[in-house]
């Protein structure tokens, strides 16, 4: 939008508010509500923030104010919040991008991409639960009926849970979201919605759009909408899967090749950004998988469904769901990334990683077209198969060590972020568990 155009969309939705809108180090939603007359302000000065009061950027209470400057391309109506916009916003401190920002760090590596001419489109795949607050607080399956063992794709559970998902689609596709398909995915009272891939950029904005919706959405009829990680023990957890490609000025997507002799239709360019996933995966699994709590649901055993559908070894394959890495066809899907991420910190990690692969043109090795949960670790070894970190402890040491990340994406942010992880690593250490109680309290 230019400002005219801009002024124009405020007029014709009778926009009386605008949230001024970034996210914290964790990917929450941040905001300030300013007046609609003020439009320009922030796309021009910012919207001023107290940097020290928000999670993750660097800055302290006797610091410049943190100022969020709004992108006007991501202008659009709050549909559950009338009279509302919303714009995402970039952070400057002293008139500066500021490098503690998401979103200026993704930004940073879309420039990257820009100067060979070439742009990431994503398609992500954000998973949910729904939930009821019980009589003493405690999260309980929003619909009751819905206890099948194997519940994906249920007719049942899809239906009752229709309310809140119908009026999520239609508000996502009143700032159009090109939404295509929902579905009961493979626990209780989980669901996945589909929308239309866009470019790095737009994908993080609307995610956290999806976030804010889903939330609010939630709230007003009385429910909880959860993107945890892992809710339950014995379910498969919430997956935020990405579609990747590369295409070129003119839309052409590089990734795709007919003639790959591996049939799995990738060019020797998707190959090679696939190298630099694999060999990076420790570290990116720092971003795609950030809580504790994401390290329940990446494990190799089993559920109550049969399968957990989250990535334990680092590995790719054609139609491969117990990989790191799916091959659809002309593409990749990245399966690491869990629904608690930070899109913009996932993205900007992924285009370090991958465009390393490129630089250093890293070999993915050979594909991986097995089961591999059925096989042991030690199997897994003999094929020359890596294991993703099984904590978060072991994702961030991953990351401290990874040079490359860390430059690509700058310092100041991966020291942060592994300043904020180990604190929250050492916090999760010393708490006593209702398991270790049950397990050692009369057990010497």
């Amino acid at each position: 939008m230019t400002p005219e155009t801009a002024m124009q969309f405020i007029k014709d939705h009778d926009i009386r508010y605008l949230l001024a809108q970034f996210v914290d180090i964790h990917g929450a939603a941040k905001t300030k509500s300013v007046p609609a007359s003020c439009l320009m302000d922030v796309v021009e000065k910012g919207a001023g923030f107290a940097g020290f009061a928000v999670c993750g950027l660097g800055m302290e209470p006797h610091g410049p104010d943190f100022m969020a400057r709004g992108d006007l391309a991501s202008l659009s109506v709050v549909p559950w919040q009338p009279g509302y916009a919303r714009m995402a916003c970039s952070g400057y401190v002293n008139d500066a991008p500021h490098p503690y920002d998401s979103r200026v760090v993704l930004l940073r590596q879309i420039e990257r991409l820009k100067e060979k001419g070439w742009t990431l489109n994503t398609g992500l795949e954000p998973e949910f639960s729904l939930f009821k607050r019980g009589t003493n607080g405690e999260l309980l399956p929003v619909d009751e009926s819905d206890t099948l063992a194997k519940p994906c794709y249920d007719y049942k559970g899809l239906s009752r849970s229709r309310v809140f998902l119908e009026r999520l689609v239609e508000t996502l596709q009143t700032v159009d979201f090109d939404v295509y398909q929902i579905d009961h995915e493979d626990a209780n009272g989980q669901f996945e919605i589909n929308y239309t891939f866009s470019d790095a950029l737009t994908s993080a904005d609307r995610f956290t759009f999806v976030r804010m919706a889903a939330g609010e959405i939630a709230n007003d009829l009385g429910m909880v909408c959860s993107f945890m990680p892992k809710p339950w023990t014995n379910r498969p957890g919430n997956g935020m899967h990405f579609h990747l490609s590369i295409a070129d000025e003119a839309g052409n997507n590089l990734f795709g090749d007919d003639s790959d002799p591996q049939r799995l239709g990738l060019s020797k360019l998707a190959y090679h950004f696939l190298g630099g996933l694999l060999h990076h995966a420790p570290a990116l699994c720092a971003f795609a998988a950030p809580t504790v709590n994401s390290y329940k649901r990446l494990v190799n055993g089993g559920s109550n469904s049969g399968s957990t559908w989250a990535p334990v070894f680092i590995a790719y394959g054609d139609n491969n769901r117990s990989a790191m890495v799916r091959v659809p066809g002309g593409r990749l899907e990245f399966r690491l990334p869990d629904a608690g991420c930070n899109p913009y910190l996932v993205h900007a990690a992924l285009i370090a990683a991958g465009l390393d692969g490129i630089v250093r043109e890293l070999d993915p090795g050979q594909a991986h077209n097995i089961n591999l949960y059925a096989l042991s670790t030690e199997a897994c070894r003999e094929k020359g198969i890596g294991i993703l970190p099984q904590s978060l402890n072991e994702a961030i040491e991953a990351l401290s060590e990874d040079t490359i990340l860390r430059e690509s994406m700058g310092p100041e942010i991966v020291d942060e972020f592994l300043e904020i992880k180990r604190q929250e690593w050492d916090e999760y250490s010393r708490q006593v568990t209702a398991w270790e109680v049950r397990q050692y309290a009369e057990f010497f």
